[in-house]
């Protein structure tokens, strides 16, 4: 198969370099998310303030609590002289009394994973081997969660784990590439793990302190509402995950570890000032805008998605004002009333968030709850009268600005977005549903990969429309995957991605056949696909 693609134009700068660095750490810490969710679900549950801990809000007290939590109570802290006493004496119990579940998660289990997957990204299974053993040492030697530290030492142990194969490279006498290859791994394994534990562990718990520190001092003053001027800006300009994921989420874990919830997993993941902008657009945009606004707020509300509201913010953008007062609003409202998450709310669905907040007790649900509806109703009331202001003119222009808006979006980004692609659908109508790829089948296709930033996502919602379409045409032997860009292995056949990715695709998997789509949910390219396929089987090809 041949491509032939619309060719996005390269970007480079500033906002580039911030975008790749927030998707990487997205990259290692979105597949992770999982484990998060249950360590937060364990700790709203067990620790003292929890459902069953000793001082529930609910009166309730289940007997092993203290077991679970570990040292009868206290889930920051690992009693291990107890708990190698009690092992020595094969005591299970009491062993299981002193460590318990909160605290080895939290300190071993989550940054081991982040560094696995930062050395995977880096470097494939070697690379998150290396990562995993340096990471440890890291661990060791400090006295907190080392989050930061994984986010750090693991991608930088499996670079240096790149650097070194690359010395020996094709001068391994055969028989011997096992041998060398596991014990160079191992041997750089427990130098990185001894320099982490005696230089890197002290470096990062000094970095860790200066931004938990900065964070103390915000709200001291009673100013982290302030933050929202970066924030929500950045939301829109490139999905500031780079904040989100490199800051709020260790520091906010950090936080949770010792009060059971944090007002740091609030501050980007709070639904209310998307669902205020979309509202005011359903009332008072104009054309495409306000047409499309309603099912986005349903989309962004409960879906969490929550760049399907950046378009509307970009056709108009007086209305980012709105958003950070919105957003500023809401982080007022916890940080006065106390109200904040056990766990990270991904995505930011209201049902997440629900799901993250109530461990705290009925009053910090209703509190959370509170920050959403005044984040809201403020984005709302100041994007009302923003909308009003310029309607005449609004009506006037109204055309292909929204459609500008999204493709503005997608360029921000730096990818496509099936969410965004249904937008300009209903925004620009057909025009814009023109096939980006021609495709012409030049060899047999057994295996099919989507592929997007994370690898979930859009690009399992493709693969699932796709593997629908060549089973109601008979086609039951063709394997249709999804996966992240980054690990891709060359063993695809066909590679899907959306446009702005194709060329990063083609660069981890060169020997692959790619086509390019703008939506991943319904491209006209997927038919092509299919008839393809059907032509090879029916041509024993």
């Amino acid at each position: 198969m041949t491509t032939t693609s619309t060719a996005a134009p390269r970007k480079t700068g500033l906002r580039v370099g911030v975008q790749r660095f927030g998707t990487f750490l997205s990259g290692m810490i979105m597949p992770n998310i999982a484990a998060f969710i249950a360590w937060g679900f364990i700790t709203m549950l067990f620790i003292p303030a929890g459902f069953f801990g000793a001082d529930s809000p609910f009166g309730w007290h289940w007997a092993p609590v203290a077991e679970i939590i570990g040292g009868g109570g206290d889930a920051a802290t690992i009693q291990w002289e107890g708990a190698m006493t009690a092992l020595a004496e094969g005591d299970g119990g009491n062993f299981f009394a002193y460590v318990g579940l909160v605290s080895p998660m939290i300190t071993y289990l989550l940054p081991l994973l982040i560094a696995n997957m930062g050395g995977r990204l880096v470097y494939g299974e070697r690379g998150g081997v290396v990562a995993t053993i340096a990471t440890m040492g890291v661990i060791v030697g400090t006295n907190i969660p080392m989050f930061l530290g994984a986010m750090i030492m693991g991608p930088l142990a499996a670079w240096i784990t790149k650097q070194m194969d690359k010395l020996w490279d094709g001068k391994i006498k055969a028989g011997f590439e096992m041998l060398v290859n596991n014990f160079s791994a191992g041997i750089l394994g427990m130098i990185l793990a001894v320099a982490g534990f005696f230089a890197f562990g002290p470096l990062m718990l000094g970095i860790s302190a200066a931004l938990g520190g900065a964070v103390g001092w915000l709200v001291d003053l009673q100013l982290l509402p302030l933050v929202s001027i970066i924030v929500e800006p950045a939301k829109v300009l490139f999905l500031n995950n780079a904040i989100n994921h490199g800051v709020f989420t260790p520091l906010g874990i950090e936080q949770a570890a010792e009060t059971g919830k944090s007002i740091l997993f609030l501050i980007e993941a709070n639904p209310g000032p998307g669902l205020g902008l979309l509202l005011a657009f359903t009332f008072f945009g104009v054309g495409a805008a306000k047409a499309s606004a309603p099912g986005a707020a349903v989309i962004q509300f409960f879906g969490g998605i929550h760049e399907i509201y950046f378009p509307y913010a970009l056709s108009k953008p007086a209305t980012i004002l709105a958003l950070i007062a919105g957003g500023a609003s809401g982080v007022a409202t916890n940080m006065l009333l106390g109200g904040g998450l056990g766990f990270p709310a991904a995505p930011g669905s209201i049902i997440a968030v629900t799901a993250a907040a109530i461990g705290s007790g009925v009053g910090n649900l209703l509190v959370v709850y509170l920050s959403v509806v005044i984040a809201a109703v403020v984005t709302f009331l100041i994007t009302a009268v923003i909308l009003r202001a310029s309607r005449k003119r609004d009506l006037e222009a109204e055309g292909d600005s929204f459609g500008a808006a999204i493709a503005q979006t997608e360029a921000n980004k730096g990818k496509k977005s099936e969410h965004l692609s249904n937008l300009a659908a209903s925004a620009a109508g057909s025009a814009t549903g023109a096939p980006t790829t021609t495709a012409v089948a030049t060899a047999p296709i057994q295996k099919i990969v989507f592929a997007c930033d994370a690898g979930m996502g859009s690009s399992a919602m493709g693969a699932s429309v796709l593997r629908n379409k060549l089973k109601k045409a008979g086609i039951t032997d063709v394997s249709v995957t999804n996966a992240a860009i980054a690990n891709l292995d060359g063993t695809a056949d066909l590679v899907i991605t959306q446009q702005q990715l194709t060329d990063r695709a083609r660069g981890k998997s060169p020997n692959s056949q790619h086509v390019s789509v703008d939506n991943f949910m319904n491209a006209p390219q997927y038919e092509e696909v299919v008839e393809m396929v059907r032509e090879q089987k029916e041509s024993g090809e």
